[in-house]
Parts: structure tokens; C-alpha cells; sequence
């Protein structure tokens, strides 16, 4: 295989891995939640979901340089608009992300609270995610 297709592959296999992460884990707090278990929330980092918290933050931290590589391979500017935009919204989404994280891990530690804030937080990044995502598949070069 030649090397833009490998990236362009583990790139989108780093982002469905990450979407579907949070997307399971989302069902997952809903599900127990909807069944009356207020504390949901908290066991959300424990042992059980590490594995998905390790797998999406790996993804995580892939995606900057396998989306640089790919332009780098390509050959556009980096200062095109729509590179430049996702960079930006991925910042965004990713601090964002890891805030999240830091309130997941709190509420764990100390069960109760609202978690308006944090599902706030949560959908931010969604959205910013999927916004990414439109931006590469439109590739407006």
C-alpha cells in the first residue's frame, strides 16, 4: 500500500474509533440512567470502560499528525480555510474534551452534582468532531 492511503485509513480508523467511543459511552450513562442509577456518571472511568477511555484517547492524539502527514503527503498550503478551521475547532474540541474528562473524573470521586455543565461539554466537542469531519469530507480546496 502506498503511504497516503495507510494514513488516510489510520485516520479514519482514529476517528470512528473515537466517535464510536464516546457514542457507546454515552449509551451506555443514558441506559443506566434512564434505569434510575444516579450514579452512572461516576462508574463511567472505571475498570470496565478504561479500555475505551485508553482506545479514544489514543485516537485522540493521533489524529494531528496523521491529518499533518496527509496534507504534508498531498501538498496543499496550511493556510488554506478549511485546514485552518479544523485545526481550530479541534483545539476547541479537544480541550474541551479533556475538561470533560477532568469533570467525569470529579463527579466520580464525589457522586451528585447537576451534570448540565458536563453534558454541555460533551456535546460541544461532539459537534465540533462531526463539524471536522464535514470540513475533510468537503475538502472545499
Amino acid at each position: 500500500m502506498e503511504t497516503l492511503t495507510i494514513l488516510k485509513v489510520a485516520h479514519v480508523i482514529a476517528t470512528v474509533l473515537l466517535l464510536a467511543g464516546v457514542l457507546g459511552l454515552a449509551i451506555w450513562v443514558w441506559r443506566t440512567r434512564r434505569n434510575g442509577d444516579a450514579t452512572a456518571a461516576a462508574r463511567t472511568l472505571q475498570r470496565p470502560r478504561l479500555f475505551v477511555w485508553l482506545v479514544m484517547g489514543l485516537s485522540l492524539a493521533s489524529l494531528p499528525f496523521t491529518g499533518w502527514w496527509m496534507v504534508h503527503q498531498v501538498g496543499w498550503p496550511l493556510g488554506q480555510t478549511w485546514l485552518l478551521a479544523s485545526s481550530v475547532l479541534y483545539t476547541l474540541a479537544a480541550l474541551a474534551g479533556f475538561w470533560l474528562v477532568v469533570r467525569l473524573n470529579k463527579m466520580r470521586k464525589a457522586p451528585g452534582g447537576s451534570g448540565k455543565f458536563t453534558f454541555a461539554l460533551a456535546l460541544f466537542s461532539v459537534v465540533c468532531f462531526i463539524a471536522i469531519a464535514g470540513l475533510m469530507g468537503a475538502k472545499p480546496v
